[in-house]
């Protein structure tokens, strides 16, 4: 079992930012920039060549609707949607990557973050 599907199962902790039938969307607890969010889905598929299309149709509607919360909440100044598959994907479980990108960014620790997310 990989770690997105322990993060799923609750059985290791995550910062949380929306959960439904289909999707859990999280803070990368290593992040790139203030804000880095993953959205997974919760059946497992290994890759972009693997999910379904309305499934990843869907996550693409829960990533522009989670990009707006992090525009409006931490102001960033651009956005990098970001799904790596075969050599570049270290979790084998299909995720994407939200990364808003700042002119000048004080980092924050990813609980701050969540705290204004939240």
């Amino acid at each position: 079992m990989d770690i997105f599907c322990k993060i799923i199962n609750n059985e290791i902790p995550s910062y949380t930012l929306y959960e439904d039938k289909i999707v859990k969307v999280f803070l990368d607890v290593n992040p790139n920039h203030n804000g880095h969010t993953l959205i997974v889905p919760k059946k497992h598929y290994q890759d972009f060549f693997d999910i379904d299309e309305e499934t990843l149709n869907y996550i693409l509607k829960i990533a522009r609707d989670m990009a707006k919360r992090l525009k409006e909440r931490l102001n960033y100044d651009g956005i990098s949607l970001c799904q790596n598959n075969g050599l570049g994907q270290e979790v084998k479980h299909f995720h994407l990557h939200l990364i808003p990108k700042y002119h000048n960014e004080e980092k924050l620790s990813v609980e701050e973050i969540y705290n204004k997310l939240k």
